[in-house]
This record gives structure tokens, sequence and C-alpha cells, in this order.
């Protein structure tokens, strides 16, 4: 396995920023479609409760917070970036914020399932990290992660400590996931791990093994709640979300050191390189392609082909895309509204 170049590791981050997007699609998709009282509902009979249940397992929450974790490591690039460049970063990336939330307003009105507005708001809370050290952030983070799976625990085995609820609710909810998984990233980017992964390659190997049976374990549990119709399910997932995530991030660096695997998925790293414009099209051909199936109901087998399909069509329009320009419509309309001014570099 040979260590891959800085151009080459900006790539793998795009990859699995585009994978992030494709397990994004599996959740969103049957989203596009909205269920009202006495309307045809989707059918989870047969292989469509099979297909639900392997989306709870591998999918579910795990992709989002993928891309939580992306955008961790997205805050600390831009704003330390944005320093060297004699920039006051912490307003700078705030500024950033503000046009991500209008945009994610924006966005809500058309998809009720638009996370943008919300990854806007709990950006905010990342900002006083950014001078921190590696020590104390990563103190913070393992002292978050501990409440965080104490508080899934307490919901999910001891629901009648009703004196605890608001505060165990509020620690294990999703907003508080995506801002552990953002903390978690602006922590790989700071500590500078990103560069030393081939370095770490034993120690991270050490991580994925460690957490595999815990995936295992999860996945196997999840399968039987979910045919046992446990009304517990959710919660189940939520607490299964970190080690799996962290299993799935592990493994997708470790893979992408390999620069035929890179090579290979570059079509995928087109889709990642664009992913504000992306995220929001998805909703658009999505809808569009329910239309034109006349789908009153999604049900897991459509959100497969759905998902399949959108993907296919975004991948195609981003390497037709980045032949003529160098960033995404979408990313350069948010450059703009944070820089005030139509500078369109490339990125590299």
């Amino acid at each position: 396995m040979n260590s891959i170049t800085q151009k080459e590791r900006i790539v793998s981050l795009d990859i699995i920023r585009g994978l992030a997007l494709f397990g994004i699609l599996f959740i969103n998709v049957g989203a596009f479609q909205i269920v009202v009282d006495g309307g045809t509902m989707p059918d989870y009979s047969g292989l469509n409760g099979i297909i639900d249940i392997l989306i709870n397992i591998f999918i579910e929450k795990k992709f989002f917070s993928i891309f939580s974790f992306l955008f961790g490591i997205g805050f600390y690039i831009f704003a330390s970036r944005a320093e060297k460049r004699g920039d006051r970063p912490r307003w700078r990336f705030a500024r950033r914020l503000f046009a991500l939330l209008l945009i994610g307003i924006i966005h809500f009105v058309i998809f009720w399932g638009s996370i943008l507005a919300i990854y806007a708001i709990i950006g905010f809370f990342l900002i006083p990290f950014y001078k921190v050290s590696v020590s104390t952030l990563s103190k913070w983070l393992g002292g978050i992660i501990i409440i965080h799976i104490i508080s899934l625990f307490l919901n999910l085995f001891a629901p009648e400590m009703t004196i605890f609820s608001t505060v165990v609710d509020f620690f294990g909810n999703d907003v508080f996931t995506i801002f552990l998984m953002f903390l978690s990233g602006f922590l790989v980017a700071k500590a500078d791990l990103l560069r030393r992964i081939s370095k770490l390659s034993k120690q991270i190997r050490w991580i994925q093994i460690g957490l595999l049976p815990i995936f295992i374990g999860f996945s196997i549990w999840i399968w039987f709640a979910s045919h046992g119709n446990n009304q517990d399910i959710q919660s189940i997932i939520a607490l299964g979300v970190i080690p799996m995530t962290f299993f799935y991030l592990s493994s997708l660096f470790l893979m992408l050191e390999n620069k035929r695997i890179v090579k290979f998925l570059k079509p995928v790293a087109y889709v990642g390189h664009m992913a504000f414009t992306n995220y929001v099209a998805q909703s658009f051909i999505g809808i569009a392609i329910i239309s034109l199936m006349g789908l009153e109901a999604v049900s897991p087998n459509h959100i497969v082909i759905i998902a399949i399909l959108i993907y296919m069509v975004q991948i195609i329009f981003s390497i037709i895309w980045f032949q003529f320009f160098n960033m995404g419509p979408l990313e350069k309309v948010w450059r703009f509204m944070t820089y005030g001014r139509n500078t369109i570099t490339k990125q590299k």
C-alpha cells in the first residue's frame, strides 16, 4: 500500500463525502413524498420489510453522521486557511454559517427534511473550539461522547427516570449527535491526523478491529428488534450510531490509502466535491422521479431504485460539470455570500 499525496487525500475526502450523500438518499427519498392521513401507505411486507431493516442496520443515522464528521473537518480547513490569509477565521466562518442558514431555510420550504439550517445553527457552537488545544478538545469530545452514550442507555433501559427525562432527551437526541460528529471531524483535522493516516494505519486498524464486534452486535440487535416490532428500535439504532459510524470511517480511511481504489472511485469524488449542490439537487431530482413514476407512496423497494437513479444522474452531471467549472453552482453562491465578492479559485 503506497502512501498517497495531499491532493489524493482531498480526493479521498470527496469520495467519503460522495458516499455519504449516496447513503443519505436512502433516508431522504422516502421523505420526498409526504404521507397524509387516509392516503396510500408504503408497503413494509415481505421484501420491502427486509430492505427497510437493512436500511436501519447499515444506513439509518450513520451516513448523516459521516456527513457531519466531514463538516467538522471542513470547518477547520476553512478557518485555518482564512487565518493564514490574515482574515478573521471565526468571523468569516460565522458569515459562512449565516449564508448556509439562509439557503437552508429556502431549501426547507421545498423539502421539509432538509438538514442545512440545522447544520448552520449547530455549526455556531463549533466556533468557540477553534483556538482550543488538541488535548483540551480531546477531553471535551471524550466527555461529550460519554454523556451522550449514558443518556441513550438511560433512555433505553431506564425511561421511568422522568426526573432526568429532559436532560436525557437533550443529550441523547440527533442534534447532539450531529454536534458530536462535528467536533470529531474538527479534532481529526486540527490534530493533523489526515496527513498521517498511512503512518497511523496500524492504530486505525486496531480501532477498526475493536469496533467490528460492536458493529456486528448492533446489526444483530437491530435485526431482531425490527422483526420483533420493538418499540425502542429508534433508541437502539441511536445507541449504535457512534461506534458504527467510527467503524465506517476507520474502514474508509484505510481503504482509501490504496491508490487503485481511489482511482476507481474517482467518479464518486466528483459528486462529493460539489456536495452542497448535489444535496440540494437530490430533493428536486427525487420529487421529479417520484412524480414520473406516479407513486402515491414510496416503499423501501422504490427507495432503492430511486436512490440509485438519482445518484447515477448526479455522477454523470458532476463529471460533466467539472469539465468546465472548478466548483459547483451552489458552492459558488455560498462562496459569494461568504466573501461578498465573486472570486472563484480552483480548490487544491
